[in-house]
């Protein structure tokens, strides 16, 4: 059971390093990208499935209530949250759509559209950031080895793994960065050394 242990962990370990070293500069460019967004009056849009689901809530609520600094709230919201727009997407027309329609909806030129998936082939993903970037949105994907979402990616997140918890692992390593250097790229006032 411990050499398992050991096991995880230094598997983890590794492919969070090798992720964040090869893509430090993607997310930089991100960082920037929501930057400008977020002074500019625009809003993150964050979607995915299952677990990646969980983590554009979790990301959104980085943004919105606080990450490690006290500071204003910054606009970003979860597409996976609201269960009678879901469902009833869902019912109506189809699963493929549910971020899609709310995208439509709530997106505007300017805005952020952020999608996670594992696979990089969640069709309902792959669909959301595709109708965002019909309509002008900048499109960030986070994926295992990229799939369809890289290609409608403007800024892509990959993970070079087979295994879906070390990619949702690594996807939230890479979040917590951004959400970081957000704050110290937008509050360079505040002082994050007691953060």
């Amino acid at each position: 059971m411990k050499k398992y242990i050991q096991h995880i962990l230094h598997e983890s370990i590794s492919v969070k390093e090798k992720a964040v070293v090869e893509n430090s500069d993607r997310i930089l460019e991100i960082v920037e990208a929501l930057g400008k967004t977020i002074t500019a009056g625009g809003k993150i849009l964050l979607f995915g499935n299952g677990g990646s689901a969980a983590d554009a809530q979790h990301i959104a609520a980085e943004f919105v209530n606080r990450f490690q600094m006290e500071r204003p709230p910054l606009p970003a919201i979860a597409l996976t949250t609201d269960t009678s727009t879901l469902t009833s997407i869902g019912n109506d027309y189809n699963f493929r759509d549910i971020f899609a329609k709310q995208v439509r909806a709530i997106g505007k030129k300017g805005d952020v559209a952020w999608g996670i998936s594992t696979s990089g082939n969640s069709e309902n993903v792959v669909r959301a950031l595709t109708t965002a970037k019909e309509m002008g949105l900048r499109t960030i994907g986070m994926t295992g080895s990229g799939g369809a979402v890289a290609d409608v990616s403007d800024l892509l997140l990959p993970v070079d793994s087979a295994v879906t918890a070390r990619i949702q692992e690594t996807h939230i390593l890479y979040a917590h960065l951004i959400c970081g250097l957000v704050d110290r790229t937008l509050f360079p006032e505040i002082d994050t050394d007691s953060a």
